[in-house]
């Protein structure tokens, strides 16, 4: 993981993207989250559910509402500062599995391994396909760029 020209470990870059749309996707999540400074949230959260026909009664949809209650402009100020530092945590980290960093792995094996406990809970709570899914990419993520490490620490000098 040391050679510039060397060519990352199959699947580095295929996570890189992985990580990189969710450092994409959290980017616009945090644009999102300030164009809602100043504006009535709860008022733009049902306008959305209804333009996407969610019912707003469910239970999902009803605890975002109960939240947009309390959002105040500094609370989105600060959750979106938030989603930037997650958003440029995935991009950094993408960035560094492309290019066949090591500390780029170990970002991967430590936030991926952070997730585990929580999805094993969510799994617990509620068994939905959606919670097996996500849990099944974390291990794999996990278990792929852990032997990643683990091979360029025990690779033969040479």
């Amino acid at each position: 993981m040391t050679g510039h020209e060397e060519t990352p470990p199959r699947g580095f870059r295929l996570i890189a993207l992985f990580e990189a749309a969710k450092g994409v996707l959290a980017l616009l999540g945090a644009v999102g989250l300030l164009r809602l400074v100043h504006r009535d949230v709860r008022e733009v959260l049902e306008t959305l559910m209804e333009h996407v026909r969610l019912n707003p009664a469910a239970r999902e949809p009803a605890i975002l509402l109960r939240l947009a209650e309390h959002a105040t402009d500094p609370r989105l100020r600060l959750l979106a500062a938030g989603v930037l530092l997650y958003a440029g945590t995935r991009l950094a980290e993408a960035w560094g599995l492309w290019h066949d960093r090591e500390w780029a792995a170990w970002i991967g094996v430590l936030t991926a391994a952070a997730y585990v406990p929580i999805e094993l809970l969510q799994i617990a709570r509620h068994p939905r396909p959606l919670a097996f899914l996500a849990l099944g990419i974390n291990l794999l993520v996990l278990a792929w760029l852990s032997r990643g490490i683990w091979l360029e620490r025990h690779a033969a000098p040479g």
